[in-house]
């Protein structure tokens, strides 16, 4: 089973401190430090504000992923069971953006410039901060601690615990 994050809207207040974190771990750089039109402010991930609830929406990392299966330049693969998006591939037809059932792909301008002079844009989206740090980095800053990275055996533990206690209330 792949890994993903899941939010809890229940204790999510909407800071975006995921957001920040993520271009931080992503851009490689203090972004606090440089010039604001110095890098592109993308996150990996989405808030969702209603008037209710609020949470961040991150890539469910499918076993079948419809974005890879909709990509047209073979820009998407899985690696060590992580949905990634190969940017140098990727020419930003949006495929992926319509086939995710989530939305949690859009596409950004990556602040480079294609030959013709127009902005290049490719597909983004969460990629559990692999190669640029150890763990989500979304999950280590969340001041709440909203933000849990659901593994195969944690999807275990809970499933276990819910026939539990179906069985029990069934008694």
């Amino acid at each position: 089973m792949n890994s993903f994050i899941k939010a809890n809207p229940l204790r999510c207040i909407g800071c975006r401190t995921c957001l920040i974190s993520c271009v931080v771990a992503h851009e490689g750089k203090r972004i606090f430090e440089i010039d604001p039109d110095g890098y592109a402010f993308n996150p990996k991930l989405f808030m969702v504000k209603t008037a209710l609830v609020s949470a961040p929406l991150h890539c469910r990392h499918c076993e079948n992923p419809a974005c890879k299966a909709a990509c047209t330049s073979n820009a998407i693969s899985v690696v060590d069971q992580v949905v990634l998006i190969n940017t140098q591939k990727c020419i930003g037809c949006k495929n992926c953006v319509v086939a995710c059932p989530f939305g949690a792909v859009e596409i950004v301008e990556t602040g480079e410039l294609l030959p013709d002079g127009s902005p290049k844009k490719t597909a983004n989206k969460c990629d559990l901060c692999r190669g640029v740090a150890p763990s989500p980095s979304c999950i280590r800053v969340c001041p709440t601690e909203a933000l849990t990275l659901i593994t195969e055996e944690r999807m275990d533990q809970s499933v276990a615990e819910k026939r539990r206690n179906a069985v029990q209330c069934q008694s």
